[in-house]
């Protein structure tokens, strides 16, 4: 490598002396001068050993390494063992976002003998497609303007993490449609309520858009933003599945004056979200004050979304409603493979319960102390076609809610810079050379008409299981291959507590978590 940097010095000095008779000459020693100042700063250097060692060709290597993700998404993945989502998966989102049939030729490429797969069971009696798609009617004895929610909306996804543009096409589409915007926690924003989309306004640990100067929640300005005829909905976020049980904090320089005024926060100020709220530290505070959220709110449907974690605590929340007489309207559970803007890869990977899990949990506990018919569940964490709508309501879900696949509908290419404000179609950054690139017109029908498709394809597959209504769909239709040659029901696999049964006799296999479980403390 050495003699490469030797071989390129000779050959710029003769340049530079043929240079002297000659200036077209220089078009050839331009360049090599400068790889010749570059080898010669690689050898200097002493942050990077490759560079020392091999000065110029020491850069393929980051070149390489820079290209690998988009050479591995477009070159090499098969259709379907990307990640976090598959081509096959990306496909129909962007099939149905366009329009156009996403339907595939010649058959399946999954391994349908592989264990873990899973597929529905179909009825020898199918039925007819219902005309219009089910809807949720959201809202326990306690709310008095009950909301009636769609099988699939967005997801909680806040202004900032997502630009200006991406947030006012994803509130067009909802409302083109007539399903639900999850706003996120970072504020209730101008973009947000011109789209005329029904909203779901999230709260989470730093209450941004209802808070004081020093942090605390303001009830008064949530009063007042949440009697906005946009917003159906309030829920209070406890954790979120990329990265429950941690804060967030937002660098002052991203802080402009929109989403200053969106968040309630000084301009340019860094902008810190704690791990836990300050309103209440047990289950029974917790839930007094859910309950005086939806006093605030003028008795519109309240809940809350959390990663689930320890079955003890969510006990201890149930058992807290039970002890105080207040249900929340609904509990939205996200899974550990939920999306997020930016997290530590430890938490991404190693933290919070997968949805599959965190929902029958959230389920069960409802059921078994008699709830459940007071409480609408809702589920988030990968959720991008019809089947995966199906397959959740199977596990205790009333309705789904989705981010990244709203996202494909919106123009991601799952770039994965979405923490590096370069996102290559102007999604997820508030670059606005980048942000003008996403078109709100096209953007926003193309949600609308992603979410109807998908929501279409549910009711054809709950249809030819033989199922006119989602509350008919049990754990038995949906089967998961364990062995070679052994199939379960996820009737099989997983328990299901009778309704009321861990007020009157819990199962041994409940029965430490429920006795342990204290209202008064988490």
């Amino acid at each position: 490598m050495i003699s490469l940097l030797l071989v390129a010095l000779g050959a710029a000095g003769a340049l530079l002396l043929v240079g002297a008779v000659s200036a077209w000459w220089w078009c050839a020693a331009g360049p090599l001068l400068a790889l010749t100042a570059l080898g010669g700063w690689d050898l200097a250097q002493r942050r990077h050993s490759v560079l020392r060692n091999y000065p110029l060709l020491g850069h393929l290597r980051f070149l390489l390494e820079a290209l690998r993700p988009e050479l591995q998404q477009y070159f090499v993945e098969r259709n379907f063992d990307g990640r976090p989502f598959d081509r096959e998966v990306r496909t129909i989102v962007y099939e149905r976002a366009k329009g156009a049939e996403a339907e595939e030729p010649f058959g399946t490429e999954r391994d349908v003998y592989e264990d873990g797969y899973e597929f529905l069971e179909p009825s020898m009696r199918p039925v007819e497609v219902p005309e219009e798609p089910p809807v949720v009617r959201v809202g326990g004895p306690d709310c008095t303007q009950p909301y009636d929610m769609a099988l699939l909306n967005v997801s909680a996804m806040s202004f900032g993490a997502l630009s200006a543009n991406a947030i006012l096409a994803l509130n067009r589409g909802a409302a083109l449609g007539g399903f639900a915007h999850d706003t996120g926690e970072g504020g209730l924003s101008d973009h947000h309520l011109r789209g005329g989309g029904d909203l779901v306004w999230e709260i989470g640990t730093g209450y941004f858009g209802c808070r004081t100067a020093e942090g605390d929640f303001e009830a008064r300005e949530f009063a007042d933003k949440a009697a906005l005829p946009e917003v159906k909905c309030v829920s209070l976020k406890l954790s979120q599945g990329a990265k429950p049980g941690i804060g967030g904090v937002l660098p002052g320089v991203k802080v402009n004056a929109e989403i200053a005024r969106a968040r309630g926060v000084p301009e340019g100020g860094t902008v810190v979200s704690p791990p836990y709220h300050r309103v209440f530290s047990t289950p029974r505070e917790l839930v007094r004050f859910i309950a005086r959220m939806r006093e605030l709110a003028g008795g519109k449907p309240t809940g809350f979304k959390l990663c689930v974690g320890s079955r003890r605590q969510f006990l201890a929340v149930c058992k807290a409603m039970l002890a105080e007489g207040v249900t929340p309207d609904f509990i939205v559970v996200d899974g550990s493979e939920g999306g997020t803007g930016a997290a530590p890869l430890e938490f991404a990977d190693n933290i919070g319960t997968p949805l599959t899990e965190g929902l029958i949990t959230v389920h069960n506990a409802l059921v078994g102390t008699g709830l459940r018919d007071r409480i609408r569940i809702g589920a988030s964490g990968k959720v991008a076609t019809g089947s995966d709508i199906v397959k959740r309501l199977l596990q205790g879900a009333d309705y789904t809610n989705a981010a990244r696949a709203m996202m494909f509908a919106v123009g991601c290419l799952q770039a994965q810079r979405c923490h590096t404000n370069t996102c290559p179609v102007g999604v997820a950054t508030q670059d606005p050379r980048r942000v003008r690139a996403l078109d709100v017109a096209d953007k926003s029908e193309r949600v609308h008409r992603y979410q109807r498709a998908t929501v279409r394809s549910a009711s054809q597959i709950m249809a030819a299981m033989g199922v006119r209504d989602p509350g008919e769909l049990t754990p038995h239709r949906l089967l998961r291959r364990i062995g070679p040659t052994t199939v379960r029901s996820y009737a099989e696999l997983y328990e299901w507590l009778p309704p009321g049964v861990l007020l009157a006799e819990p199962p041994l296999s409940w029965g430490a978590d429920w006795t342990a479980a204290d209202p008064d403390s988490f």
